[in-house]
């Protein structure tokens, strides 16, 4: 990558994927700024995770939003961890940052039943 072109980072997969241990070590590797997605779900929203209970299109209205911003924010590059798993959260999330690029983790569901 061309260190002089701002470009940041969305590592995005499935729970269990290595999203978070990914993520730290290339926002280490480039020097960049490291926003762990998870970090910023409502308490709500982390409850009905730990409950076990799939968080719906509303339950991440918000959180997007907020991650949204927080790219937006940036001067320099980023890595983002977050799942992103539908086109529509992708595209909030290069609204906010054009030249955002997605690193997909894909896994198998046997991997990640077994990670999880």
């Amino acid at each position: 990558m061309n260190p002089d072109k701002h470009v940041s980072l969305v590592v995005m997969g499935v729970a269990g994927c290595g999203k978070s241990s990914l993520g730290a070590a290339l926002a280490e590797r480039m020097g960049w700024a490291l926003i762990e997605g998870d970090d910023h779900h409502s308490p709500a929203s982390r409850e009905k995770m730990a409950q076990g209970t799939p968080l719906t299109d509303t339950d991440r209205a918000g959180w997007l939003a907020t991650l949204a911003g927080l790219l937006a924010q940036r001067q320099g590059g980023v890595v983002l961890t977050c799942s992103s798993l539908r086109r529509a959260y992708r595209e909030q999330l290069r609204a906010a940052d054009p030249a955002l690029r997605f690193v997909f983790l894909d896994i198998t569901p046997g991997q990640a039943l077994a990670r999880v």
